[in-house]
């Protein structure tokens, strides 16, 4: 069995990585590192804290630390809207051990900035701190010395994107922050005597921001070399989509649709879909090009990752794209597949993924949520390349309208109780488990003709429905039932009874499965946690990553309504997405009551730890 296990990855085109790094089951914790701070940082995780990070996994059995990308986020501050897909994120530099930080001024100034920064108690990121950050950067590369044969090197071997994206970032300062289709010709079109003045008149700030790449580099080279000395593996994560506002974009508009932004069609979760806003790729063109622009992408985070997340796959076999000028209310609604041909699907994603399985030594995983089609699952499974089981979304969908139990998970798959773009689990529990969502249900209603007001009170319990979701009244037992409430025959309706069957009593049927004693319990606890994620630490999934946050919960470490603690809510836009932050400090993590905790389980799941590969 145990053999028959290891050929389903040995037999693949990831062979070589699967090698590598075994095929034994493996657990990890997904730590975003804006979200965590030690007691040496200044209001954001920087590079030596992903090696306080790398300690905890180690103390409590995890051998897979995964980040979100680690990419410039420029001042809109969401990792998967960066302004460019190489450049790092200036803010996760540790300012006192560059070099040059040991003057008393400069030491004086990291000091002022950790206690105006440190805020025990603060959920959210004071983003302020970017700017404060990069002005202490300038102070310390006025000082530095610039002349250094490693740092020529570096220029040097990156030189496909690094000059590229100084000057964007040297352009936007020179801008106030204005994105580069609103610049003036000269530089928008990247006039070359424009550009040659520029390069003239700014030299220092160019050099500036290649500087501070290279500091960022050689932090976060250290930090993954201090995970390898500690058997935990790095898991990135490479955004399927450049921001259209990046310097990948700016310094190559012909790899991109200008006229077409990415997102998702309509689901039982976002009504009217999302828009990101991306625009999609023009595939023909990076290939034209021998796809140098992957290959430089994929090289440049080698230097940092074991793994490498692909995120939202399926838009490599097909792209829901939205004509530029719809109007931004409507979303992801009035969208269309590209390519349009569903018999091309296959091919257009074989041969994407399959470049990139050649053209790096990471290990690939991919995030194949959603309405995927079969070609997506198949290719990913022949490839030898992990998607993700959601254990909320891990459903026999058809038949049982059930759980799937741990068994039933796939073995190609990373399994995993909530993600970024999730509620945690307990406020899963609370406020979604057994629900629809309000703003889907009313929509389909109006296509209908059904009266949602007359329906609703008949059919959700106004007590249990919060947060946009609407909990079913125990009442409504049956689809008959469902079905004379709406006023319609079961022909007209059966999307609604694919809902119904598939949410209706969801807390009870996991409690059971989960094989909790007593009645159901409404608020989650340390005992429904501990649980679920056992649920899924035993399921047969080579990987169990899940958010930090969960793991937390096990200590009762949140407050309030866990609703709260959550890193992204996708299609929305606010100043909480992508700046939660932890209840404690590295250093009191290390020491949590509940790490013994968390290894005995991983132990009894037989997930690590590992040797160093």
């Amino acid at each position: 069995m145990n053999k028959d296990r290891e050929e389903l990855f040995i037999n693949t085109h990831s062979r070589d990585k699967w090698e590598r790094i075994g095929t034994g089951n493996r657990s990890g914790a997904l730590v975003p590192l804006f979200s965590v701070y030690s007691r040496q940082s200044a209001g954001i995780g920087d590079f030596r804290d992903l090696e306080l990070c790398v300690d905890w996994c180690v103390k409590t059995g995890n051998s897979i630390l995964q980040l979100l990308p680690m990419n410039d986020v420029g001042m809109n501050f969401c990792p998967y809207d960066s302004t460019s897909s190489f450049a790092l994120e200036p803010m996760y530099i540790v300012l006192g051990r560059l070099p040059g930080a040991e003057n008393r001024q400069i030491k004086e100034a990291i000091a002022g900035l950790r206690e105006s920064f440190s805020r025990p108690g603060e959920i959210f990121v004071d983003y302020r701190i970017k700017g404060e950050k990069s002005a202490l950067l300038r102070k310390i590369f006025d000082q530095a010395d610039t002349g250094s044969p490693d740092f020529a090197g570096f220029i040097r071997e990156n030189q496909y994107w690094l000059d590229d994206f100084a000057v964007f970032n040297t352009l936007k300062g020179l801008q106030q922050g204005k994105a580069w289709f609103d610049w003036e010709e000269s530089f928008r079109g990247r006039d070359p005597e424009a550009l040659k003045r520029l390069r003239i008149g700014q030299e220092k700030t160019i050099l500036f921001h290649k500087w501070v790449q290279w500091q960022a580099y050689l932090q976060f080279k250290s930090a993954k070399d201090y995970a390898a000395s500690r058997s935990v593996l790095l898991k990135g994560d490479l955004p399927i989509l450049a921001s259209r506002d990046s310097a990948d974009v700016w310094a190559h508009p012909e790899y991109f649709k200008m006229d077409l932004a990415a997102g998702a069609p309509p689901d039982m979760y976002c009504a009217k879909g999302q828009r990101w806003g991306t625009p999609t790729y023009n595939w023909e063109r990076i290939f034209s090009d021998s796809g140098a622009y992957l290959k430089e992408k994929l090289r440049f985070a080698e230097n940092f990752y074991d793994i490498l997340r692909i995120d939202h796959v399926v838009g490599f076999f097909r792209i829901w794209s939205i004509p530029y000028a719809e109007p931004e209310e409507n979303k992801g609604l009035n969208g269309f597949f590209d390519p349009g041909d569903e018999f091309q699907w296959e091919a257009h994603g074989r041969k994407i993924l399959t470049f990139i399985l050649d053209n790096t030594r990471m290990l690939l995983c991919a995030e194949d949520l959603g309405v995927i089609p079969y070609v997506c699952t198949k290719v990913l499974k022949e490839l030898g390349i992990p998607g993700n089981d959601v254990q909320r979304w891990t459903k026999d969908w058809n038949s049982r309208n059930d759980f799937l139990l741990p068994a039933e998970f796939r073995r190609m798959s990373v399994a995993m109780l909530a993600t970024h773009d999730t509620t945690n689990l307990a406020a899963w529990w609370e406020n979604e488990a057994g629900t629809v969502d309000e703003a889907l249900f009313a929509r389909k209603c109006a296509d209908r003709n059904i009266g949602f007001l007359s329906v609703k009170d008949r059919l959700f319990d106004p007590e249990l429905s919060r947060h946009g979701r609407l909990r079913w009244l125990d009442c409504v037992d049956s689809v008959d039932c469902l079905v004379n409430i709406l006023g319609q025959g079961h022909g007209r309706v059966m999307d609604f009874i694919d809902l119904y069957k598939n949410s209706y009593r969801e807390k009870e049927k996991l409690w059971k499965l989960l094989g909790l004693s007593g009645p159901m319990r409404e608020r989650s606890d340390k005992q429904i946690v501990k649980a679920a994620l056992s649920y899924v630490l035993d399921s047969a999934s080579i990987f169990v990553i899940n958010l930090i946050t969960d793991w937390l919960y096990l200590g009762g470490r949140f407050k309030d309504d866990p609703y709260v603690y959550r890193y992204n809510t996708p299609g929305t836009v606010n100043r909480v997405n992508w700046s939660l932050r932890l209840p404690l400090p590295l250093e009191e993590l290390l020491e949590d009551e509940n790490n013994p905790l968390i290894r005995s389980m991983i132990d009894n799941a037989q997930r690590g730890p590992f040797p160093s590969i």
